[in-house]
């Protein structure tokens, strides 16, 4: 407390002038005096203790946590969080939501893994959620000194997060490089990475290895959505169904009742109108949110081939629901952008497709021939149909397995590039399931082909081109047991092996898997060079001889994080040269810029500014036409990505 104290009388001490109009004897106010000013009575300033905004919302997600772990409610958490509001304090939540877990059962710590996938994206973004796992990271070293095994402890946590797809797989490598290597952060890593994360079935180890659900199993939860459903379906009851759904208590994984609900609809024809009655009910309640809606049908999309096993017309009645939810407004309009990628793939006596794999059959022969890869993806943009990328890479992988090593290593290759250049992660994981549907049929012409199909996944996972998790998402969607499961089973046996990354870099007998690291290597040498001796044309000469004009973005992504981390904008010269002289297009400008504003969070670690530096250099850009305006962006939307930055 600051108290200011006044001497009695109103006077100075000792040192002062005295009192103003000093006169003798006392004074007295007299509060019925016509000229009584009320600023004229003696008075006495108080002052508070300062309060930090942070330590008051650390003492109050303090207080949400210890009540969630008695309770166990998950809606209610997160309400708590959301009306604390100050979501820019989120990572220090997970950062004490963890960090209290570790020194509790393992009932609480399994009640953390929880709440964090109920809290993902929903209440606290990605982004957030990084950063609080990184802040545990770092106090690591302090939170051993209570905890023994905190080592132990938080990588099982951050292995946990990677199964459960709020942490991506590549945040234990990024980290690692900002953590000293004898620091118990980056142990943790190490444990998380070694111990859990390469091994086999670790997704199965990881989510059981605090003894599972806390409360109601995930089964247990199934069968109630399920039950409560059909028996609505008989009574047709829809606020007493909307009652048994609230009544489950769990929010966040509502996603199933809507996948389950659409399932009944398509195998009980009569109950249609019922159970799209229900869903529209439950969305204008609030009851469903909008998110898990959205993640219901994206769910049923997914799983589509499968139920057309038992229900043949299920892509149709499932595109007829679509139409009907988005038409009455429950069902977000978005969601039909992304629809209907898969039955375009599948139909195969559409004239667009048909025509689409005959060019293309072209396009890799050519390729096979002349290894122009910039030349091939220009040919594939003239086409003009992104859609059909996975047929590109099913068609690519089948061509090379019937030919030699070169053909096979050109393949792997060329996805790296397409990767880098066009193609989305998605386009990957679709191409490759439909390279394994087919692969009992593609067996019949190549006696090895479940090998070699295994050789190039695990491949495509080593060129980062996959990440490990995309291979169990790839097996999920294939019938169990079948040939194509199996081979995944392979690939993942191969990338769990030791220095599986030498082994299958070299699998064909080639080399060139070592290109775009080498290329890596090369740009990042080059603008060194360039940051001390200051030779533009002799920089601009070195990028011309890299002669991978599709990768070029990297160039300007590597030149803006130099020219931030040595506080030296002679880079943006470079840059400038390039453009002027054609080297660098505005295309391969936006990309960089592009992947630049995407690592921002992680570059912010090691430069606070990196922000605002982005900003300052993004307004550079725009100013002399380097990149691509948001209204005109390509294709990936990057352009409009890049925009938002200012």
């Amino acid at each position: 407390m600051f108290v200011v104290r006044i001497p009695g009388n109103g006077g100075g001490g000792k040192g002062t002038w005295g009192k103003l109009l000093d006169t003798d004897g006392d004074t007295h106010i007299d509060r019925n005096d016509p000229n009584y000013d009320s600023g004229e009575e003696p008075y006495q300033l108080v002052g508070s203790a300062v309060c930090d905004p942070l330590d008051e919302y650390k003492r109050k997600v303090a207080s949400i946590i210890d009540e969630y772990f008695t309770t166990g409610d998950v809606d209610l958490a997160a309400s708590e969080l959301r009306e604390l509001g100050s979501f820019e304090y989120h990572p220090y939540f997970i950062k004490r939501l963890v960090s209290m877990a570790m020194d509790r059962h393992d009932k609480e710590k399994e009640m953390t893994s929880v709440l964090l996938s109920a809290l993902y994206s929903d209440v606290i973004s990605s982004t957030h959620i990084k950063q609080g796992f990184f802040m545990l990271l770092e106090s690591a070293d302090d939170l051993a000194v209570d905890i023994l095994d905190a080592v132990e402890i938080l990588a099982l946590f951050i292995a946990r997060a990677v199964v459960d797809d709020i942490l991506p797989p590549a945040f234990v490598t990024k980290a690692k490089k900002s953590l000293s290597e004898s620091s118990k952060g980056f142990q943790a890593l190490q444990t998380a990475e070694k111990s859990y994360l390469s091994a086999p079935h670790h997704a199965e180890l990881v989510e059981r290895r605090w003894g599972g659900s806390t409360h109601i199993t995930v089964e247990e939860v199934k069968k109630r959505i399920s039950d409560l459903l059909r028996e609505y379906a008989e009574n047709g009851d829809t606020s007493e169904a909307c009652r048994c759904i609230r009544q489950l208590g769990v929010a966040f994984f509502h996603h199933e009742v809507v996948k389950r609900a659409l399932v009944l609809a398509m195998e009980i024809r009569a109950s249609e109108p019922l159970i799209l009655k229900l869903l529209k009910e439950a969305s204008v309640e609030g009851l469903i949110s909008s998110s898990q809606m959205v993640k219901g049908f994206s769910r049923l999309r997914e799983s589509l081939d499968d139920l057309a096993l038992d229900i043949p017309s299920a892509k149709s009645l499932f595109e007829s629901l679509v139409e009907h939810a988005v038409a009455d407004g429950w069902l977000d309009v978005s969601f039909v952008n992304s629809l209907g990628e898969g039955a375009l793939m599948e139909a195969e006596d559409d004239e667009k497709l048909r025509r689409y794999k005959a060019e293309i059959v072209t396009i890799i022969h050519e390729y096979f021939l002349s290894d122009d890869i910039p030349e091939l993806i220009r040919s594939l943009e003239d086409l003009g149909s992104p859609e059909y990328n996975p047929v590109f890479l099913k068609k690519l992988i089948t061509l090379a397995m019937d030919r030699k090593n070169r053909e096979k290593e050109m393949a792997s290759v060329l996805l790296s590039a397409l990767h880098i250049e066009i193609f989305s992660t998605q386009d990957i994981v679709d191409g490759f399931v439909l390279l394994l549907e087919s692969a009992e049929d593609t067996a019949l012409d190549i006696l090895d082909a479940s090998n070699e199909l295994a050789l190039f996944l695990a491949r495509a996972v080593i060129d980062d081109v996959l990440a490990p998790l995309n291979l169990e998402e790839i097996g999920s969607r294939l019938p169990p047991n079948c040939n194509g499961s199996e081979t995944v089973h392979v690939a993942q046996s191969l990338v769990a092996a030791r220095h599986a990354g030498e082994r299958l870099l070299r699998c064909w007998g080639g080399g060139t898997g070592w290109a775009v690291e080498d290329a890596k290597d090369k740009i990042v040498k080059l603008l060194e060079e360039y940051e001390s001796g200051g030779v533009v044309g002799e920089a601009c000469q070195c990028i011309r001889d890299l002669g991978m004009p599709f990768f070029n973005h990297e160039v300007v992504k590597k030149a803006l994080v130099m020219a931030m981390e040595k506080k030296n904008d002679r880079m943006l010269d470079l840059l400038q040269e390039c453009f002027s002289e054609g080297l660098i297009t505005t295309n391969q400008m936006t990309k960089g810029f592009g992947r630049m504003k995407d690592g921002l969070d992680d570059l912010a670690l090691d430069i606070p500014n990196a922000d605002q530096k982005f900003k300052s250099y993004y307004e550079h850009a725009m100013n002399r036409g380097w990149l691509i305006p948001a209204a005109n962006g390509d294709a990936n939307g990057e352009a409009d990505a890049v925009a938002m930055a200012s």
